[in-house]
């Protein structure tokens, strides 16, 4: 979460710099009051300490003087009764400012592009020269019903829509994929590791999932325990409420796990084939870095992604997400956007993020550097979606009869 001292020091710049994330007039509003309340609280309830302090200095010095300290007690009763209620009525302040605050995004970074929408994020470059065919390219759902390699209907039957079951040579590359990238990642510094699948509440609240997401998330019933929607959450949670040294970070990890969401906000959008699952696969990065070293361990990410879709012979760009279209939990993104020649555009197939101190605040993720308790730098990245990877391989690997080359770099792994 945002720093609430931002708030208290300087309201109208966070507000503006909050607004720049499409944050609401309204929620500003809510946020001014919050905020003004947990002043006016902290103020009655430190005059009120201090008229306590100078109540009980007089006190003893009555008793000193062998004065009647009758009257003066009853006064120092009474405003320690107040000093209690004030004392309640901050927490309470507090509480509701903190409650508040969960809900809002985290602040941009300054150099993000202004935005409303996707349609206003900036390309930085593009990797790779897209194929030309001498025949209609066709999309990876026709590819996948030729091919025998994956089932829509059964996924359906089995569970509902936006389910698929993958088969025969294509659940032996979905398994090469997955192998393929833990292995480069690892080979690039990152440290593999296997996590749940189930995680609780307060992980969810630590990367930002959860109070304002829930709807989008798979719950068990009579259970604090949610289906993870990334990787990110258990991987970034392992260093929930503990203080790293300064000499053991940046901590780099890799990780593969099935990844599950409701879709809630979709819209009705990529119903046909396996761009938008309700399960899909994903092997993950994520960083827990000093301050100094967020934005070299970012570009870092960036790289191993792109590299990875270099080696996959996949042409890609990369793409800086304006304020608009910039997740919640994020001050600056940068989305990779693989090129798929049957729907003749470039689609998101990862998605590199760092959230500065945000998610780190929440999950009270610290190290210690010259005896001083810091909060870290968390990032995280897709690297990368299992499914669409092999949609960019079908569709970019095609050949007239329908049948799909597989690139080189996974020959070994089949």
């Amino acid at each position: 979460m945002i720093d609430v001292k931002l708030l208290q020091k300087n309201f109208d710049e966070t507000a503006s710099a909050l607004m720049r994330k499409k944050v609401s007039a309204e929620t500003i509003e809510e946020l001014k009051i919050a905020n003004e309340a947990l002043k006016a609280a902290k103020t009655a309830y430190e005059n009120a300490q201090a008229k306590q302090n100078e109540l009980s200095k007089l006190f003893g010095q009555y008793r000193k003087e062998g004065k009647n300290t009758d009257e003066l007690k009853e006064q120092v009763d009474a405003n320690k009764t107040l000093v209690a209620e004030l004392l309640e009525v901050q927490r309470q302040a507090e509480e509701a400012l903190d409650a508040l605050i969960m809900r809002v995004p985290n602040i941009p970074d300054s150099d993000v592009p202004a935005g409303e929408d996707e349609n206003e994020n900036v390309e930085i470059r593009k990797i790779l020269t897209p194929p030309t065919f001498s025949f209609r390219p066709k999309e990876h759902w026709e590819l996948a019903e030729q091919n025998g390699w994956i089932d829509f209907e059964r996924g359906v039957k089995l569970a509902k829509s936006r389910f698929s079951v993958v088969s025969g040579m294509g659940a032996r590359l979905e398994r090469a994929l997955i192998n393929f990238m833990l292995d480069f990642n690892r080979e690039r510094g990152f440290e593999e590791v296997s996590v749940p699948s189930l995680v609780n509440r307060r992980a969810l609240e630590g990367t930002g999932q959860l109070p304002k997401f829930e709807e989008d998330l798979f719950k068990v019933e009579e259970e604090e325990l949610f289906l993870i929607p990334t990787a990110e959450v258990p991987l970034t949670n392992l260093y929930q409420d503990e203080i790293l040294s300064a000499a053991e970070l940046p901590i780099k990890m890799t990780g593969y796990t099935s990844c599950f969401r409701k879709e809630a906000g979709s819209g009705g959008r990529d119903v046909r084939g396996m761009i938008r699952q309700h399960q899909f696969h994903k092997v993950e990065l994520v960083s827990i870095t000093r301050t100094d070293q967020s934005d070299a361990v970012f570009e870092e990410m960036v790289a191993c992604a792109s590299d990875l879709l270099k080696a996959l012979e996949l042409p890609h760009r990369l793409v800086t997400l304006c304020t608009g279209d910039l997740g919640f939990g994020a001050a600056k993104t940068v989305d990779l956007e693989v090129w798929l020649p049957g729907q003749n555009t470039y689609r998101e197939i990862s998605s590199v993020s760092n959230t500065r101190d945000f998610q780190a605040r929440r999950a009270r993720i610290r190290y210690k550097e010259e005896g001083k308790n810091l909060l870290a730098h968390t990032l995280n990245g897709s690297s990368l979606a299992v499914g669409r990877t092999m949609i960019a391989i079908m569709e970019n690997f095609q050949q007239e009869d329908g049948s799909i080359r597989i690139p080189q770099v996974l020959h070994k792994y089949l």
